[in-house]
């Protein structure tokens, strides 16, 4: 039997087997075996024997076939068994969550995109090309100067702030000069924009263009200015020796460096500090790489808007005074369609630009998001969507109100307030429509933060809170805040006509 057969007559067997031809009485197991064996050892024999390089090798070979063998005789037995612990399917609730579905993944992506291209397709072939940039540059676009003058002019407003600093460095000025300048220099780089904008009928893409740069000056400045009043105080603890020596900032003297403020100033991040990680070099064909993603994802956002949102919204009532059931299916309609615009917003933002600008200015801290799609509540939505503005919220306000002894539920609503202030502003201003519904938008995510985390503390290790999250922010929320200031918009415009 050719399961009782010696190694050493196996392996000559399996040697020879490529020059005679095996006996047609062999049994399936021999031939198995055989099989097996001989994948191991399989090289020419005529070269095993002359070439005495190969000996090593072939005792080495014969251990393999030895080790192999042992595993048929034993382990592949009828007798072994096959069930040897309790194993649950990997589509399990109590395991599903613990298998990669990689390959689902995929195959979504797949059914994904062949789904959508089918539906592309139907509606170029129903409805033909919908492309029209009149809403974003109309015919007035050439006249939006003023805007791109206003844009040019802001960087005046940081080089106030260095003149302030620099004057406070050289006990010049006293801090409560310091704080006021501050406080007028930042208030006019956002007033000055939205006077701007107001005064002139633009483009809406002009105006939101115009106050995200007003926005971020604002923002970046307010941290340049809180960051040098810290850095004045802790020089003034040192002189006095009331700092610890423990404290991170000795050896760390307050100084200004107009190159420092520079390098901040269009580095892809809001909270000021006199230097950064850096990365050693820049990586050109990465950059262009990127490049091509932007203006690939950028074409079919705008292609995705032209064709598929404008007309939705054109055909629609306002969601406050129509039908309920037909605004309901409106916004339904709306919500596939702007989430996509929605998710390609992110991604060229968040990661492809920032990205692109840390890379040429060799910035090395680069999490701009983390992984807020994974989100169980509101609040953790928020703390992993928009790392920058997440970690300016913290550094000044949320830790600066908890040092003032403000509760820390009081904190988290003044956060929730200010960035509800800058999202209306960034839209309201440029549509010339103050209706404060992005306002509501953001506040309503208070009670919200409040329902989710309770669910989150109920169901432990559920994702009640992200389906919640995705359901109120994203299928509900944004198309209906879309409908809302596209009727408003027209409605001024429509009253601005017949006038």
């Amino acid at each position: 039997m050719a399961a009782l057969e010696s190694p050493e007559n196996h392996i000559k067997a399996t040697a020879t087997s490529t020059a005679t031809t095996s006996s047609s009485t062999t049994s399936d197991l021999n031939f198995s075996v055989r099989r097996r064996s001989t994948t191991v050892t399989d090289s020419p024999s005529t070269e095993m024997m002359e070439s005495e390089d190969l000996k090593s090798n072939g005792k080495e070979c014969d251990k393999v076939t030895n080790e192999n063998r042992s595993d048929i005789k034993f382990n592949y037995r009828p007798s072994m068994p096959a069930h040897r612990g309790v194993r649950e399917s990997p589509l399990s609730s109590d395991a599903i969550f613990k298998q990669s579905h990689a390959g689902l993944f995929n195959l979504c992506i797949v059914v994904l995109v062949a789904i959508n291209s089918r539906l592309i397709i139907e509606n170029i072939i129903k409805y033909g090309w919908l492309i029209n940039g009149g809403f974003w540059f109309s015919s007035k676009s050439l006249r939006d100067w003023p805007l791109f003058m206003c844009c040019l002019s802001l960087p005046a407003f940081p080089f106030a702030a260095y003149l302030v600093e620099k004057l406070a460095y050289q006990n010049y000025l006293p801090q409560l000069v310091v704080v006021f300048l501050h406080t007028i220099i930042t208030t006019g780089s956002l007033l000055y924009p939205v006077l701007v904008i107001l005064r002139c009928d633009s483009a809406f893409l002009s105006g939101v263009t115009l106050m995200l740069f007003s926005c971020i000056v604002w923002l970046k400045l307010v941290s340049y200015a809180h960051t040098n009043s810290d850095l004045r105080a802790i020089a003034k603890s040192i002189d006095r020796e009331d700092v610890p020596s423990i404290s991170p900032y000795v050896g760390n003297p307050y100084d200004t460096y107009f190159k420092s403020l520079v390098y901040f100033m269009v580095a892809p991040t809001l909270c000021y500090q006199s230097s950064y990680p850096r990365t050693e070099s820049v990586r050109k064909g990465w950059v262009v790489q990127q490049f091509v993603k932007l203006i690939i994802f950028t074409g079919f956002m705008g292609f995705i808007i032209e064709q598929y949102i404008n007309p939705i919204v054109k055909n629609s009532q306002h969601p406050f005074k129509g039908n309920l059931l037909y605004a309901i299916e409106r916004v339904l309609k709306l919500s596939v369609p702007n989430l996509y615009v929605w998710l390609c917003m992110f991604y060229c933002f968040f990661h492809l630009w920032l990205n692109i600008l840390a890379e040429l200015l060799c910035f090395g801290d680069r999490e701009f998001y983390k992984d807020w799609w994974n989100a169980r509540t509101v609040e953790e939505y928020w703390r992993m969507w928009n790392m920058p503005v997440h970690k300016w919220m913290v550094r000044h306000i949320y830790f600066p109100c908890l040092r003032n002894k403000i509760p820390k539920g009081l904190a988290i609503l003044i956060a929730f307030l200010v960035s509800a202030v800058f999202h209306e502003l960034c839209i309201a201003v440029p549509c010339h429509v103050f209706k404060l519904w992005a306002f509501i938008g953001i506040m309503l995510q208070v009670p919200l933060v409040v329902i989710t985390k309770f669910l989150q503390n109920k169901f432990r290790s559920s994702m009640v809170g992200n389906m919640i999250f995705w359901l109120f922010f994203s299928i509900l929320g944004q198309p209906m805040c879309v409908l809302l200031y596209y009727h408003d918009l027209m409605n001024r415009k429509g009253k601005t006509e017949s006038r």
